[in-house]
C-alpha cells in the first residue's frame, strides 16, 4: 500500500514500484471514479466530500480484498478509522513530501478539489498538519520524496522492503 499527501508521488512511485516488484498496480481513486462514474472533482462538487469518503472507504476495502500488488490510496483515505484498521498487518509505504515541494508538484491543480480556493498553500499545510500523524500511524516504511526522482524512491523502497 502507498499513502501520502497530494503530490507525494503515490501513483508515479506506485506504478514504478509495482513494475520493479513484478506485481500489479491499482489506484483507489481510479476505482472510485469507475464505481461512481464521475471524476473526483465532480464527486466533491456535486455530492460532497462525505460521499467521496464513503466511496473511497468502500474502494479501499474492496481493493484490499481483491488485489495483492501495489495499491495506491487517495491522500485522504487515512482519515477513515476503518481504513486505518484495514491497513493493519499490511506493508504500508508513506511517501512524505514537504509543504513547498507538495505545492510545487500539485501545481494547485483544479483536479484536486481540497486544494482549490483562496489560499491553496494554506489548505495544503492544513492537510499536512492533520494527516501526517495518520500517515505515520499506518506506515511500516516512510520515505521522503522532496528531492528524489521516482526511480530513486523506488530503489530506496525495494532495498527497504527486502530487509522486511
Amino acid at each position: 500500500m502507498v499513502v501520502g499527501p497530494p503530490g507525494a508521488g503515490k501513483t508515479t512511485v506506485g506504478e514504478a514500484l509495482a513494475a520493479a516488484l513484478g506485481v500489479g498496480f491499482r489506484d483507489t481513486d481510479a476505482d472510485v471514479v469507475a464505481a461512481v462514474g464521475k471524476s473526483v472533482a465532480e464527486i466533491f462538487t456535486e455530492d460532497g466530500e462525505e460521499a467521496f469518503r464513503a466511496a473511497e472507504e468502500d474502494a479501499v476495502a474492496r481493493a484490499l480484498a481483491e488485489h495483492d500488488g501495489v495499491l495506491s490510496l487517495g491522500g485522504g483515505a487515512v482519515l477513515s478509522a476503518r481504513t486505518r484498521e484495514r491497513l493493519s498487518g499490511h506493508t504500508v509505504v508513506f511517501l512524505n513530501v514537504g509543504l513547498a515541494e507538495g505545492v510545487r508538484r500539485t501545481g494547485l491543480s483544479t483536479a484536486r478539489p481540497l486544494l482549490a480556493g483562496v489560499n491553496p498553500r494554506a489548505k495544503f499545510k492544513e492537510l499536512l498538519d492533520a494527516r501526517l500523524p495518520l500517515y505515520r500511524e499506518v506506515a511500516t516504511v516512510e520515505v521522503d520524496t522532496d528531492h528524489s526522482s521516482a526511480e530513486d524512491v523506488v530503489a530506496r523502497l525495494t532495498a527497504e522492503l527486502a530487509k522486511a
